[in-house]
């Protein structure tokens, strides 16, 4: 008899994985606990061990020596990209611990990647989608672990810190990829191929009632196959699915005016140097879902794990609508001919946004004795409040028919092979007419930033001449998906742009110059041989009285006419082709 009901008790439990304590360390804490590095890859190494639909392994490695590790989670244990995708699933890529500061999302995916497969009614909603986790990207920030750099933070109690092993911000490198967590997330991100991508953060900034804010891939920066997809169907989908659980949630709170609705809020443009304006280069859709800093952290994880619940929830049934939104954003890219390269926000263009705000008021500091603004949560208001989001290209660039790429360039064209870029290589040395570009102007910034001291506001000049090229330089042809990638990393106007993170400042430099007293003589020859260059020098010292009281200066001017001048000096090595096919062979 005894045998007959333990027989039946454990008939009546759960499977025995699930019998197991599969509690995460936040579960096991106090509510102000967030995992350690060391116990989120155990905990997912549990998974593994226990559940066939769940498999971990090492996607490359980062800057602190520690692999970077993927979790798949697919119902029939596939985990390989090109299998998934020709057995047409939705891909969703959630990056957890780009800031392990702001570890809501590595302890949200933990739970939500044990849900998955132990509840019935969740393990549903992978069966046509299949889920890749990162659980924590910067894991040099993570096994940085301290409790006082957060200042604005209200818990955890211990957290990682936001710059890698190389104090690199992680979300500014995605494009010019100095770390190798870049570089390894560059290649995953190329075999999984995504159709959403969400990154998890914590806010800064004002305070207000929301627990979680969300940027949204910017919808002018899409094809508008995908835009409409993300404005009527997407987007609306997720504030109605919150509403249901009763999280509310707004755009970002990113603002110009002293309160949120002094000015009204500005939509975030993120450029391809941030994981999702990386993304939206493949046609990706994108969410970064911001908690607020002040409220508690167990509220914080919640609403990041309501957020990823509802989400994939929305692929598993508007799966098919997704795909054909990108296939034919995919479609479009092709017959594309022009690319915005840099945008400007349209101050003219407002619409209006309920908010759940705080009043903000003044008081006097008990620093200073200076007015100082706090927020009164005694004074919580709900109002319409302007909303600016659109952008518009303020320079644009033309689709060439290739780009040709100079050997000597390795770690431009390693970037692009880690995009999976497709690249031939010219079989012979070859001369090739060709659209080059020369540096007119441009300005750099006073102060490093992110290891770099970037350009912007670029001046070219386009000039079309023979070029000589050599056996094994690259060609890049724009007939596949990475068209865009390639025109916003390769032209040297583009926002983040290769030239504009100074890959190719060597350009910028002379390496052959002149002696002025050996060459006055040399000018003056030039003049005697050639009028019509002595009618340019003094119209040039009629319109200029600085240039005409400066002999260093005409000098110089009579110098870069001259045959003498390097040809090379400031033109850009990566040169555009419009002609036929060439003799080259892909790699």
């Amino acid at each position: 008899m005894l045998s007959f009901w333990l027989a039946a008790a454990l008939a009546a439990l759960p499977p025995f994985a699930a019998r197991d304590d599969w509690r995460t360390p936040f579960e096991k804490g106090d509510g102000n606990t967030t995992a350690t590095y060391a116990e989120c890859i155990a905990y997912y190494q549990r998974l593994d061990a226990a559940y066939p639909e769940i498999t971990m392994r090492e996607a490359g490695t980062t800057d602190i020596g520690q692999p970077l590790h993927e979790v798949i989670i697919s119902l029939d244990g596939d985990a390989e990209p090109a299998s998934v995708r020709q057995k047409n699933r939705r891909v969703v890529l959630i990056q957890n611990g780009i800031h392990p500061g702001e570890p809501e999302g590595i302890d949200a995916s933990m739970m939500l990647a044990r849900d998955y497969v132990q509840k019935k009614e969740l393990r549903r909603q992978l069966e046509d989608v299949t889920l890749v986790i990162i659980p924590i990207y910067n894991v040099g920030g993570a096994l940085n672990r301290n409790a006082t750099t957060r200042a604005n933070q209200n818990g955890p109690a211990e957290y990682g810190f936001r710059g890698n092993a190389r104090n690199l911000d992680l979300n500014r490198d995605y494009v010019k990829q100095d770390s190798r967590n870049a570089r390894s997330f560059a290649r995953l991100f190329r075999s999984w191929r995504p159709d959403v991508f969400v990154d998890t953060h914590t806010s800064d900034g004002a305070d207000y009632q929301y627990t979680l804010t969300l940027i949204a891939t910017q919808p002018d920066k899409l094809n508008p196959a995908l835009s409409q997809y993300l404005s009527k169907r997407f987007l609306p989908a997720l504030h109605q699915g919150l509403e249901k659980r009763k999280q509310f949630i707004t755009p970002y709170v990113d603002f110009e005016g002293r309160t949120p609705d002094a000015r009204g809020l500005t939509g975030f443009l993120e450029t391809p140097r941030y994981s999702s304006g990386y993304a939206a280069l493949f046609n990706t859709l994108s969410f970064i879902t911001e908690t607020h800093m002040l409220k508690a952290y167990t509220p914080r994880v919640k609403a990041t794990y309501d957020f990823l619940d509802v989400l994939l929830r929305f692929v598993h049934t508007d799966g098919e609508a997704l795909a054909q939104a990108r296939a034919l954003a995919e479609q479009k890219l092709k017959d594309q001919t022009s690319f915005p390269l840099a945008w400007k926000l349209d101050t003219t263009v407002v619409s209006k946004i309920p908010f759940r705000g705080y009043e903000g008021k003044m008081k006097p500091s008990e620093v200073s004795g200076q007015p100082r603004l706090y927020y009164d949560r005694a004074a919580p208001y709900v109002r319409q409040i302007n909303y600016y989001n659109t952008f518009r290209p303020v320079a644009e660039a033309t689709r060439p028919g290739a780009y040709l790429i100079p050997q000597a360039w390795a770690e431009v064209v390693e970037r692009l092979q880690n995009a999976g870029v497709p690249l031939s290589r010219l079989t012979r040395d070859t001369t090739l007419t060709a659209d080059t570009y020369y540096i007119q102007d441009y300005k750099t910034g006073q102060r490093p930033y992110e290891g770099h001291y970037v350009h912007s506001g670029v001046e070219l000049r386009s000039v079309t001449q023979p070029l000589p090229f050599r056996r094994g330089d690259y060609v890049a042809y724009l007939t596949n998906e990475a068209a865009r990638y390639l025109v916003e990393v390769l032209e040297p106007q583009g926002t983040d742009s290769f030239f504009a993170w100074g890959f190719f400042d060597s350009i910028l430099q002379q390496k052959e110059y002149f002696s002025d007293y050996v060459f006055e003589d040399i000018a003056a020859e030039l003049l005697r041989r050639d009028p019509q260059l002595r009618i340019r020098l003094e119209r040039l010292k009629a319109a200029n009285p600085a240039f005409a009281q400066s002999g260093a200066a005409q000098l110089d001017f009579m110098y870069r006419q001259s045959p003498h001048y390097e040809k090379s000096h400031l033109r850009y090595p990566v040169a555009r082709w419009q002609g036929g096919p060439l003799p080259a062979e892909r790699l």
